[in-house]
């Protein structure tokens, strides 16, 4: 299993709303998730600089970097573009962290 860390940015008067978005996560877009191998999928809020941590842990690059080709991903990128920063595909701007320490 490899453990993946990245931060995104919302914007900050769309946190609520963000928030909620999120906790109605659509059952397709799971169903990929799962199918794509992630487990143990988190995302925390600083709310003092808007900044989202998002913590995964997946099966491989590869099968990650594939639910990006999907139709329900590109979908739920539009349907959540206006709320944060994001490239010009409609995908999240995202910055993987680099991990310093890890206790099993």
């Amino acid at each position: 299993m490899i453990r993946k860390a990245f931060k995104m940015k919302v914007y900050h008067q769309k946190i609520d709303e963000y928030t909620q978005k999120h906790n109605a996560i659509w059952p397709e877009l799971e169903e990929v998730l799962k199918g794509h191998g992630v487990h143990n999928y988190s995302i925390f809020l600083d709310s003092e600089t808007h900044s989202l941590f998002g913590y995964v842990e997946i099966e491989s690059e590869e099968k990650w970097n594939a639910i990006s080709e999907t139709k329900i991903c590109k979908k739920w990128w539009a349907h959540m573009a206006p709320l944060m920063e994001t490239n010009a595909d409609e995908s999240p701007v995202s910055v993987d962290l680099i991990n310093v320490f890890y206790l099993p």
